[in-house]
């Protein structure tokens, strides 16, 4: 039995959910999420809570019982209450520039590298620190790791674009003798 699959999920008053034909639809306060369902995984939604439950026990149903219950109970907190991402750009020179929908980025190339920004992705910068924010987890993550991957955080000094929360491992450089 899954431990994450068999919670029921808590909808507040201000949300409403509707699932016809294994579609699933999210309303909330910060907007709308849709979602394809897998026809094995039955969800059941009452006044104020849904629960998810398979009908067969094979492994490939029972992996995809737990993971559907997490992505539900993430649409029900975007919509509800949205998400957070912060990332740092570390460097002498390296800087981000808001331009529209599209982040220009400088980040010691002989070129800017412009990062155009997804539908529900917004974006504020600070200094050198980007924020983004939006209702769905699985893209805002897509879209930190997208940025993050232009110039990763490399380990001597330090220079890059990393998330907010991570550490770098520092290395030792090399000593002269």
């Amino acid at each position: 039995m899954s431990r994450v699959g068999k919670k029921p999920i808590e909808i507040p008053n201000k949300i409403k959910i509707t699932y016809t034909d294994g579609i699933l639809s999210v309303q909330g306060e910060k907007g709308t999420l849709t979602r394809t369902i897998h026809p094995d995984v039955n969800l059941n939604i009452e006044a104020n809570a849904l629960t998810v439950s398979i009908g067969t026990l094979d492994k490939k149903t029972k992996s995809l019982w737990g993971m559907t219950r997490a992505v539900i109970s993430n649409m029900v907190t975007g919509v509800s209450k949205g998400y957070e991402r912060a990332l740092e750009i570390n460097g002498i020179g390296y800087r981000a520039e808001l331009k529209g929908n599209n982040i220009e980025f400088n980040l010691g190339y002989s070129h800017p590298i412009n990062f155009p920004l997804p539908a529900g992705i917004s974006a504020s910068i600070e200094k050198n620190v980007i924020k983004l924010s939006g209702i769905d987890k699985e893209l805002l993550g897509f879209t930190a790791s997208t940025m993050r991957r232009l110039r990763p955080p490399e380990p001597y000094k330090g220079k890059g674009v990393k998330y907010a929360e991570e550490h770098i491992q520092r290395k030792a450089g090399k000593t002269g003798k």
